[in-house]
């Protein structure tokens, strides 16, 4: 789907699902950016070239677009941030740093993420504190209306494949803990619109935006902005996303192929607490 048409199709149902789920509130237009200051950016992109960032990690960039999108969810050098399922620290590698003179980094990982800390103290040592979590058992984030940004980065499809119902608990659990005006920040791999959300989830790792949009709202968000700074229009969308960059899980023969499509195409989808 050409990239215009998919924005027009999102931007149209966000419209129809923001009157359909508000109620009574009066449904506010989809903003498609954000305002940031030249000194945040500035602090950002100085994080982002970080020398302490692998040449590999840095090699993500162009794909991942980590400070247009994090300029697009809003991100303040103040605020207190929560990220979810950091894996190996690839945005953490920005997001500690960044926030390490005046805000604060949550992180809400598996008692693994301790031995990811220890090999780098010089950049995780920044983080504040590691909340346990491990949807769907544990999914607590913290005090209500404690932090300001809660951001997932590929990870929601891992949530559905447990249950819609595990995905849907952490939802509920950044709403909660976000302060009025907070932001749920979303990137994931992008399905077909309107393709079956469990079964595109576990043959292929992907989501269709209407659903997670519609997830969103569910949850009590409004939708405050939609991004297509992490689309691809050379992803077809119905490949296995393993099977691109940087994994090349596919056979020797078809990385030639996969490495000319880049990494997935991605949604950007920021969330707003009433």
């Amino acid at each position: 789907m050409l990239p215009h048409t998919r924005k027009s199709l999102t931007l149209l149902l966000a419209s129809l699902l923001l009157g359909a789920v508000a109620g009574s509130a009066a449904a506010a237009p989809v903003d498609t950016s954000v305002s940031t200051n030249t000194h945040t950016t500035a602090l950002l992109q100085q994080a982002a070239d970080g020398s302490w960032r692998p040449a590999a990690q840095k090699a993500r960039d162009p794909y991942r677009h980590p400070v247009q999108t994090l300029q697009f969810f809003g991100i303040q050098p103040d605020m207190t941030v929560i990220e979810l399922a950091p894996g190996g620290g690839w945005f953490t590698e920005i997001l500690a740093p960044f926030l390490a003179p005046h805000g604060h980094l949550i992180e809400a990982a598996p008692p693994s993420f301790a031995n990811t800390i220890k090999a780098n103290p010089a950049v995780f040592g920044h983080i504040e504190k590691v909340v346990p979590f491990a949807p769907p058992a544990q999914v607590k984030l913290g005090p209500d209306n404690s932090a300001d940004m809660v951001l997932t980065f590929r990870n929601t499809h891992d949530w559905l494949n447990h249950s819609p119902a595990t995905l849907a608990a952490v939802f509920k659990a950044a709403f909660d803990v976000l302060k009025p005006g907070g932001v749920l920040g979303v990137t994931e791999h992008r399905a077909k619109p309107f393709a079956d959300a469990v079964q595109s989830s576990r043959l292929l790792h992907r989501l269709p935006e209407d659903y997670l949009i519609t997830l969103g709202l569910n949850a009590g968000f409004r939708l405050g902005g939609v991004s297509e700074v992490n689309a691809n229009p050379k992803d077809p969308e119905d490949i296995n996303v393993h099977r691109l960059p940087p994994d090349l899980a596919g056979p020797a023969s078809e990385h030639a192929k996969m490495r000319a499509i880049g990494e997935s195409d991605r949604m950007t989808l920021r969330f707003v607490k009433p």
